[in-house]
């Protein structure tokens, strides 16, 4: 395990081969069953460069028009989300060190060409529990800061299998994705990236 920040680590290689190769396929499953979208920006509906979806009682959404936020349906096909693999309950089992389960699992595919800027995951009410971040298929460098946004900031190179866990002090730094390294993994059919985070949305036993 590596220190990025505080309150957020680092364990590469946390999957490995095989076990990447088993979660891309419930993945896909989900995929399936709760198409990928483009999401767009609050008020400008700037369409975002990740293609996205969730799993899990909840799913994190935006929108021109209502903006950030958790709901139970897929905003384009209006269906509930399906539910989060076994397989990613039992990671935050054993790495959030939080007692109760994840509610919202984002799934963000990133083509060669995306990137998300640095933000921070602030639309759960519980903050005590960390976020839970999986990455699948390319490289791609991640860039991590404090809870200020003018605070300096630390790049990384993450691989296919790699987990960040942003916990504690750094449950809400600021982080993001300067860029996608194509064709560094042969998990994926193509080129691209896919980032799990799982999220403990609501506060109580719910």
């Amino acid at each position: 395990m590596q220190a990025l920040a505080p309150g957020v680590h680092l364990h590469p290689g946390y999957l490995d081969a095989s076990a990447q190769k088993a979660l891309l396929e419930e993945i896909r499953a989900v995929v399936a069953q709760a198409p990928l979208y483009v999401p767009a920006m609050p008020r400008t509906g700037k369409p975002m460069s990740v293609r996205m979806t969730n799993c899990g009682a909840l799913g994190w959404v935006t929108d021109k028009e209502r903006g950030y936020r958790y709901q139970a349906t897929h905003p384009v096909t209006g269906e509930a989300w399906p539910a989060i693999p076994k397989m990613l309950l039992d990671i935050w089992d054993d790495v959030a060190n939080f007692p109760l389960l994840p509610q919202a699992c984002l799934v963000n595919f990133y083509s060669a060409d995306a990137k998300m800027g640095l933000h921070q995951d602030r639309d759960e009410q519980e903050l005590g529990a960390p976020v839970v971040s999986l990455s699948l298929g390319d490289d791609c460098l991640f860039r991590v800061g404090g809870t200020a946004r003018n605070a300096p900031t630390a790049s990384v190179r993450l691989g296919s299998g790699d987990l960040v866990v942003l916990g504690g002090e750094g449950r809400l730094a600021f982080h993001g994705v300067d860029r996608i390294y194509p064709g560094t993994s042969m998990l994926l059919k193509n080129e691209g990236r896919i980032n799990l985070t799982l999220r403990r949305v609501t506060r109580g036993q719910i």
